[in-house]
């Protein structure tokens, strides 16, 4: 369980997280709903464990991470991905996008067999190295040496797994700079999910998609849950929240009004200024 203890935050003298509390199960979609600016995002920093609270505690799994030494927190920190409403991807491969994610979390020996796989992959060496081998007729032995301790060139299963949930295992070998914004975005879930976090934070995932990629990251995240990871989507799109979270928690400008199972809120909820928002008598 990640669990968020009375914690705040503020940039200078605006607080923009204040005395918030929050818990996320394994295996569970949490929908964070509210209008803009009132720190969906900065409250996903705070759950990705990349922003220090100001106040407050972050436990994950029982263990206070930003009591944690620096090596501990890096090892909790990597049971947490995050996609962002941009997808931001590399100029390169599909795959090799996707893969970035598992690689960032190896050691640095299997970061270098990576690298040594990636460059026999694409026949390539460094321009002095490639011509002076070339010059002596030793490229290819060398490669084919390199080949067989670094094994297969292939992406690795967890990679074409990944971009199976989101529908584009059949464009492992496309060049990311090539595809619609709505399968980039689907890529950047891919790469998130590859490396099989425990949790998996989302902000506005869908805000700028048509219909049809809206659907396929929604059926990504249940997959997810169904994987038994535990999924934070932040969320203006209260019918999106709806239809994909098991609970919701409601953020106005002074913290959760109230948290809950998901027909609760939206059929039945607690608190007055709940009710409004949702109803669209209270506007932002």
């Amino acid at each position: 369980m990640m669990r968020l203890r009375n914690l705040s935050h503020s940039y200078g003298d605006e607080a923009v997280v204040d005395d918030v509390s929050l818990s996320i199960d394994q295996g569970e979609v949490v929908g964070v709903i509210g209008p803009s600016g009132v720190g969906k995002t900065t409250l996903l920093r705070l759950l990705s464990l990349f922003l220090e609270p100001d106040a407050g505690t972050v436990e994950l799994d029982g263990d206070a991470v930003w009591e944690a030494d620096e090596d501990e927190r890096l090892a909790l920190r990597r049971q947490v991905g995050m996609v962002f409403q941009d997808a931001s991807l590399f100029d390169a491969t599909v795959a090799r996008n996707v893969e970035y994610g598992l690689r960032v979390r190896q050691p640095w020996r299997e970061r270098l067999r990576d690298q040594l796989r990636s460059l026999v992959a694409a026949r390539r060496l460094p321009g002095p190295v490639g011509r002076g081998l070339d010059a002596v007729g030793l490229r290819d032995p060398l490669q084919a040496r390199v080949r067989s301790l670094v094994g297969t060139t292939e992406p690795p299963e967890a990679v074409t797994d990944a971009l199976g949930v989101v529908g584009l295992d059949h464009k492992l070998d496309q060049q990311a700079r090539s595809l619609s914004g709505g399968e980039a975005q689907r890529v950047s879930f891919a790469r998130a999910l590859a490396y099989e976090p425990d949790y998996l934070l989302l902000d506005e995932p869908t805000s700028d998609l048509d219909p049809r990629n809206t659907g396929l990251i929604e059926a990504a995240i249940g997959e997810a849950r169904d994987r038994g990871i535990g999924v934070v989507v932040a969320t203006h799109d209260m019918h999106q929240a709806e239809r994909i979270a098991d609970r919701v928690g409601v953020l106005l400008g002074d913290g959760f009004t109230e948290i809950g199972p998901t027909e609760r809120i939206f059929e039945d909820p607690s608190d007055e200024r709940t009710r409004k928002f949702i109803s669209g008598e209270l506007v932002y």
